[in-house]
C-alpha cells in the first residue's frame, strides 16, 4: 500500500479500512461497511481485503482483538491508526476548504 503516514495522503480504500474499525470487525464486515458508504463504488475482493489488513497490522494501525480461535478473527483500530485517521480528516478537510474557496461551493440536487 501507498500509504505516507507523514502527512501525505492514504488511499481511499486504507481510509474506509481505518474507520470501519473504529468498532471491531471481522474482515467479511470490513468489506461489507466499505461498499456500503460508498454505495458500491468500491468493493474489495477478499485477496487484497486481507493484505491490506496484513499490512495495517505491520505498520500497528490495526490490531487483533478478542477471541482469534474462531474462524473469524476481528480486528481494531489502535491509537497510532486513529492518529493517522484524523491526520488524514484534517488532510481532506483543508483540501475542501481550498477547492471551495477557488470554486465556490457546490450544490447538489
Amino acid at each position: 500500500m501507498r500509504d505516507n503516514a507523514k502527512g501525505g495522503a492514504l488511499t481511499e480504500v486504507t481510509f474506509y479500512i481505518l474507520l470501519s474499525l473504529y468498532t471491531p470487525k471481522h474482515g467479511y464486515a470490513v468489506m461489507q461497511f466499505i461498499e456500503e458508504k460508498t454505495d458500491g463504488r468500491l468493493s474489495l475482493g477478499a485477496g487484497t481485503l486481507y493484505g491490506a489488513l496484513n499490512s495495517l497490522q505491520d505498520k500497528k494501525w490495526i490490531e487483533p482483538c478478542g477471541d482469534c480461535d474462531g474462524r473469524k478473527r476481528e480486528y481494531n483500530i489502535t491509537m497510532q491508526g486513529k492518529e493517522i485517521a484524523e491526520k488524514e480528516l484534517a488532510r481532506l478537510n483543508e483540501l475542501v476548504r481550498v477547492a471551495s474557496e477557488i470554486i465556490g461551493e457546490v450544490q447538489y440536487e
